[in-house]
């Protein structure tokens, strides 16, 4: 299993701090880029307390996140991305919810966070192609959550009623 960085450590919180560069254009399909996706599907899929995963995350300095497959499962979406490259939020709803929120980075730590409703976003697959999507509920609430690691924030930044808990409560 791949490591997850986590922010009580002092020297992995310095990398989830960081503000991610961009992927360049002639990174797209590359072996590097296919193995970076590939651990980070990997990773995000075998955790059972999480459905998405920034690339700080595990190490990389880049603008990309993943969506596991399972976050969509009571979706009734014709198309659901799971690889988002160089992400932009291109519109959020005035609508905000307070929403609970853990991290994989901050483990058994949950609180709640602000949150819009609805956002739309665009980004580039791993094959270099330029989308734009929208999502409400649960995968707007994902898109928000990974792009603040994307730019070295983490929830509990801006969350409020912060506790510990274990996993499953």
């Amino acid at each position: 299993m791949i490591k997850i960085l986590q922010t009580y450590d002092e020297a992995e919180d310095k990398i989830l701090r960081a503000i991610c560069v961009p992927v360049k254009q002639n990174e797209f399909k590359s072996e590097q880029l296919l193995s970076d996706l590939k651990k980070m599907k990997e990773s995000a899929h075998q955790q059972e307390d999480g459905v998405a995963l920034a690339a700080p995350q595990i190490g990389i300095n880049k603008r990309i996140f993943v969506i596991d497959e399972r976050a969509y499962k009571n979706s009734d979406l014709k198309w659901m991305p799971t690889v988002f490259i160089n992400p932009t939020i291109t519109k959020t709803s005035k609508t905000q919810e307070i929403k609970d929120e853990g991290c994989l980075s901050v483990r058994k730590m949950y609180g709640s966070t602000w949150r819009s409703v609805n956002v739309s976003v665009t980004a580039y697959d791993q094959n270099g192609t330029k989308f734009s999507y929208g999502a409400g509920g649960l995968i707007a609430h994902i898109i928000q959550h990974e792009m603040d690691h994307l730019d070295g924030i983490l929830f509990i930044d801006h969350g409020f009623d912060l506790e510990e808990r274990e996993i499953g409560q």
